[in-house]
């Protein structure tokens, strides 16, 4: 992502996809308070561990975690970049629906102080 709004985003889409499933949305939001084994990571759903670890990879893939051995075990972790710059690249979207909504909240009281009178 480049912070522009034409649409480019180089490798924006990865992260939409990625953050598309609600599990890989939990995964993230898991590792927020930090590094955490797949083990543990994986406790957290019903589903086998190989499933969480696909989504782990999906991740990976999109550049939102980074994996680490430690012995026998992978550590994932967040990787702030890829959603700094989604942040960055929704932020005139926000403001532009910000903007809409607080129109829309003129033109309701506007009519509520019209219906009063």
């Amino acid at each position: 992502m480049n912070g522009d709004t034409n649409g480019d985003m180089d490798g924006g889409a990865d992260v939409f996809a990625a953050l598309a499933s609600p599990v890989r949305r939990e995964l993230t939001a898991l590792l927020l308070d930090g590094p955490r084994p797949v083990n543990d990571l994986a406790s957290h759903f019903a589903m086998s561990r190989p499933s969480v670890s696909e989504h782990l990879k999906v991740l990976r893939e999109a550049g939102l975690v980074s994996e680490r051995r430690d012995g026998r075990q992978r550590i994932y972790r967040l990787e702030a970049a890829p959603l700094r710059d989604l942040s960055e690249w929704l932020s005139p979207y926000e403001r532009f629906w910000r903007d809409r909504l607080s129109d829309l909240r003129e033109l309701l009281d506007d009519e509520n102080d019209e219906d009063d009178l």
